[in-house]
């Protein structure tokens, strides 16, 4: 019969391939139990979300059958979201990681891949909200479900809506319809903040906030208020669109915001009668900017009109068609982007306490 110290050591040959340690230091290897033959013990990863899940199971009980005198290993497979260590405490309490989503440029499908995004995300197991922060041009009430909505409680805290797994909060409840918000800077300003911290969100693993497009008084509210995890550039492939996403980059940059991934979206068309790729506003373009400025790239969405019908119904395409390939390509992004959210929160320094 092996010894726990055996176990532990067979499982530091296991190493996690995006925090580049192993599981054992990493501090994932819990409740090792053994009988006789039998080896039970669990690995609680960062994220529900994490895309070598199955990988690092397999990788595991490989490893602990191979000892001597052990015939059979359950491995149990947890997970708990890590909280930001550079969380603002004055911010939201019960948010573990607050991700923005932003474009350089309205129309590039910013706010559907926000949506998408969240909603694959939930359906991993992940706790997760969406705030829409799109002053002037709110869209998540109609994506996620018009008969959805908020209720306002007596100390004026809002209970957030709910769908498709997602919280979700937006200045569209506050204008139905066709009305128009003419707020100037510090009514922005304020609204955004009155969405954040009077909101019930209760506890979330993820935060996603989808901006307005471009830059201005909201984005730099949101840096101001809360400490960010990091950002999701979304952006289409054509010169024009990237040349102006990355101003937004930027921005991002200027003030110290970590950029967590960049999404080409509208990447390519496959055309419904002949079956041939077309490639409207070119190809690639994202992803080699991603490789120039060293920011991860989570992948391509394709101009599907599966995508535009589901939403235009209030049903993301993730949890309409779960099967499609465009929600398959989400659920890959989702995986990536929570793969570097991790990265992030284990890459924050660690604060030591000097006794004198």
């Amino acid at each position: 019969m092996p010894s726990e110290i055996e176990v532990l050591n067979a499982l530091r040959q296991i190493q996690d391939p995006d925090l580049h340690r192993d599981i054992v230091t990493l501090g994932f290897v819990k409740n090792v139990i053994i009988s006789g033959g039998q080896v039970s013990f669990e690995i609680n990863l960062t994220t529900p979300a994490c895309p070598v899940k199955d990988q690092l199971q397999s990788q595991a009980k490989e490893a602990v059958q191979s000892l001597p005198g052990v015939t059979q290993v359950n491995v149990k497979m947890t997970a708990e979201v890590r909280r930001s260590l550079g969380e603002d405490k004055s911010a939201i309490q019960g948010v573990k990681n607050f991700i923005a989503v932003a474009s350089g440029k309205g129309g590039v499908g910013k706010s559907t891949v926000a949506v998408n995004l969240a909603v694959a995300m939930a359906k991993t197991g992940a706790k997760v909200g969406l705030l829409d922060a799109d002053i002037y041009g709110p869209t998540i009430p109609l994506m996620m479900g018009r008969e959805h909505g908020i209720e306002v409680g007596p100390d004026n805290e809002v209970n957030p809506a709910f769908a498709h797994g997602v919280k979700y909060m937006s200045m569209g409840f506050m204008a139905a319809g066709d009305k128009p918000l003419i707020w100037r800077g510090p009514m922005a300003h304020h609204a955004l903040q009155q969405a954040l911290f009077h909101t019930r969100w209760g506890e979330l693993d993820y935060l996603f906030v989808d901006l307005p497009p471009g830059t201005g008084d909201v984005h730099l509210t949101l840096v101001q208020s809360t400490k960010l995890t990091g950002a999701v550039l979304v952006s289409t492939p054509q010169d024009v669109g990237l040349t102006i996403s990355l101003k937004t980059y930027r921005m991002f940059e200027t003030t110290k915001v970590r950029m967590l991934g960049l999404v080409e979206n509208m990447s390519y068309h496959i055309c419904s009668h002949c079956g041939e790729r077309e490639e409207i506003f070119g190809n690639g373009g994202a992803e080699a900017a991603a490789e120039r400025l060293h920011i991860p790239f989570l992948g391509r969405v394709p101009l599907d009109q599966l995508i535009r019908e589901q939403a235009d119904l209030g049903k993301p395409v993730v949890a309409s068609h779960p099967d499609s390939s465009v929600s398959q390509a989400y659920m890959e992004m989702a995986k990536k982007l929570a793969a570097q959210v991790s990265i992030a929160s284990f890459e924050q320094p660690v604060l030591s306490i000097v006794e004198d």
